[in-house]
C-alpha cells in the first residue's frame, strides 16, 4: 500500500507564482473604440446620413440611457436604505451616507425613505 500523502504540496515544493495574485489580461484594444483612427464616434450617430434613421437611433439611445439612469437611482435608494437601517450595527448616519455618496444630507434622507418604500414593495426587479 501507498503512503498517504498530504492533499496539498508543501510551501517549498509549490510553485511561488502560484502564490502571487493574477493579473488581467492586457486588452488589445479599447472596448468600444472605433476601428479607424478618423476619430471620435458617439454609438455611430455622427456616420448617419439619414436625418430620419438618426432621429430613430437617438431617441432610441436617449430612452435607453434614461431608462438606465432611472434604474441606477433606484438601486443607490435601496442601498441608501440598506445602510441606514437602524437594525444594522455598522449603519450610516444621513451625514455620512451623504458625504460618500456625494450629496447633501437632506436628499440622502429622502433617497433612503425612497429605498425603504421600495423595498416594502418588493423591491427592484429587472
Amino acid at each position: 500500500m501507498s503512503e498517504p500523502r498530504p492533499a496539498r504540496p508543501s510551501r517549498e515544493s509549490r510553485d511561488p507564482r502560484a502564490d502571487r495574485p493574477k493579473r488581467p489580461a492586457p486588452l488589445l484594444f479599447e472596448p468600444g473604440a472605433p476601428t479607424d483612427t478618423g476619430g471620435d464616434r458617439f454609438f455611430e450617430l455622427d456616420s448617419m446620413d439619414d436625418p430620419r434613421q438618426l432621429l430613430a437611433r437617438a431617441t432610441e439611445l436617449e430612452q435607453a440611457f434614461r431608462t438606465a439612469a432611472d434604474r441606477a437611482s433606484e438601486f443607490q435608494a435601496i442601498a441608501a436604505a440598506q445602510l441606514t437601517d437602524p437594525r444594522r450595527f455598522d449603519r450610516l448616519t444621513a451625514a455620512d451616507l451623504a458625504e460618500q455618496a456625494g450629496w447633501t444630507e437632506d436628499y440622502a434622507k429622502k433617497m433612503a425613505e425612497y429605498g425603504q418604500s421600495l423595498i416594502a414593495g418588493g423591491g427592484v426587479t429587472p
